[in-house]
């Protein structure tokens, strides 16, 4: 992809966003016609996936381009300073580049610009950050420059819907529109092209909170999906549906309410912010069209993780399910179209590969501590790289360890050392073949490379023979 000139970058961030919820992807209700519209102009990934799919550790894969080992995160821990030897900022910012992000970051200390020039941040809800024991200075009551803003202009918090940060209670937008935290991100962006210093080429990160709960779209949005009839989560032979008990009462359960209209008003939720969200992308689109940025701007949209949303009787993420794993990745703009159009690639990718693939796209030199792998090759023409399989994993509620292949996956649950084995095919994962006579073979070759990933790891899981369930695991690997 030839060019005289550095690209601009617009990365857009969105958390909590599901592979399969895109009109493009085949999505039988949920409509995305602005990021339809990226996919169809350019390259949609159809094989994307998060390693290690909560918030902190997907972002910190994305910010560097390590590998879950090598961010040392393998799980949610808030409270763990980020100090790495580069990010995906800070390079482009010694390449020349007006970096900034608008939105939300994840990092710590709150306010630690990880390379970015600048920041407006908004991280959403975080519990650890509205500690009373936190200094004023890091609580994000005043440090998140969107909750400041809010309460500054309407006496209000977030929480004014009722619906809470992890939940999968629906409670549409109370405030005007143009309080939420979507439009604030919007806004924050297309703001930046007036201000932007003309002399560089920009790296701009819109970093989108939604769709991640609380479910809150304004009432313009809520109204297109309230009533309308949506399709059932998915379900399969291996899930057990029954004895959840009150897990299924519980406001913030990983186990969807029982209560089925609840689930209904989930879903319709989920989807209702996804269509505010594109359309917040549609208007900054809009705007770099509109500055004569497009034609040399890489526009990349990607999420940290999906949602469950009711799939197998679960909500939330941190699972090795594809609703919780696959992430949408699209590569799009004129800086695409130069070269291609419209295609998609089944090339088995991961948030780490971002880094590379947008350093080589602006011309700087990618560390080579980096695990990630530069798309751009796969981009121009498809199977033109080689990634035979993914080691995802994450401690949680159901710790566990997968190996993702383009043909199947393979998952071993550390804590009980129970076994799960899906076909690539089966996107809904309903048949779960680990006792099938005729798949042994190959999951004891997929048992064998989990052996090998996890052969040096300090918590013990294997003895590089057999695979060790019930060692200590923590969200952060241990030195």
């Amino acid at each position: 992809m030839e060019t005289k000139e550095k690209p601009n970058i617009w990365l857009i961030m969105a958390d909590q966003f599901r592979w399969d919820c895109l009109g493009i992807a085949g999505h039988p209700d949920v409509k995305t016609p602005y990021l339809d519209s990226l996919a169809a102009k350019g390259v949609l990934f159809e094989n994307a996936f998060s390693a290690c799919p909560s918030c902190i550790p997907a972002r910190a894969a994305a910010l560097t381009g390590f590998s879950q080992e090598h961010t040392r995160r393998v799980g949610y821990a808030d409270g763990i300073e980020w100090n790495y030897p580069h990010t995906l900022a800070g390079e482009l910012t010694k390449n020349g580049y007006q970096t900034r992000c608008i939105g939300k970051m994840h990092v710590h200390p709150l306010r630690s610009n990880q390379g970015f020039e600048e920041v407006e941040l908004h991280d959403g809800y975080l519990h650890y950050y509205r500690n009373p024991a936190i200094p004023a200075y890091e609580n994000q009551r005043d440090a998140d420059d969107y909750f400041h803003w809010l309460y500054q202009e309407t006496g209000e918090d977030i929480t004014v819907s009722g619906a809470e940060c992890n939940s999968w209670i629906c409670a549409p937008w109370p405030l005007a529109e143009k309080y939420h935290p979507t439009s604030f991100v919007a806004d924050r962006s297309m703001d930046f092209f007036r201000r932007r210093d003309r002399s560089r080429p920009f790296f701009l990160n819109s970093s989108f909170v939604r769709p991640h709960p609380p479910f809150d779209p304004p009432a313009r949005y809520w109204a297109l999906y309230q009533d309308k009839p949506l399709a059932p989560p998915f379900f399969g032979n291996w899930e057990n549906r029954e004895n959840k008990g009150e897990e299924t009462r519980i406001f913030d359960s990983v186990f969807a309410p029982s209560d089925a209209e609840l689930l209904r008003q989930a879903r319709a939720g989920y989807y209702a912010c996804i269509t505010q969200l594109d359309h917040a992308i549609g208007q900054i689109l809009q705007k770099l069209i509109a500055e004569k940025l497009y034609e040399n701007t890489l526009i990349v949209f990607v999420s940290d993780h999906g949602e469950m949303l009711g799939d197998h009787g679960l909500m939330r993420k941190s699972l090795p399910y594809n609703g919780s794993m696959r992430v949408p990745l699209i590569f799009s703009g004129g800086y695409i179209e130069k070269t291609v159009k419209g295609e998609r690639r089944k090339f088995l990718s991961e948030l780490r590969d971002l880094l590379p693939t947008i350093l080589e796209a602006a011309g700087a030199k990618i560390p080579e501590t980096v695990d990630g792998i530069s798309l751009l090759p796969e981009i121009k023409k498809a199977n033109s790289l080689s990634r035979p399989y993914l080691h995802g994993e994450h401690n949680g509620v159901f710790p566990y360890h997968t190996i993702v292949t383009q043909r199947d996956k393979y998952i071993w649950f550390a804590d009980s050392g129970r076994e799960q084995y899906f076909l690539a095919n089966d996107k809904e994962e309903k048949e779960n073949g680990i006792a099938v006579a005729g798949y042994q073979e190959r999951i004891g070759e997929l048992r064998g490379i989990l052996i090998r990933e996890l052969k040096n790891r300090p918590e013990g899981f294997t003895d590089g023979e057999r695979l060790i369930a019930g060692r200590p695991y923590s969200p952060m690997i241990p030195n």
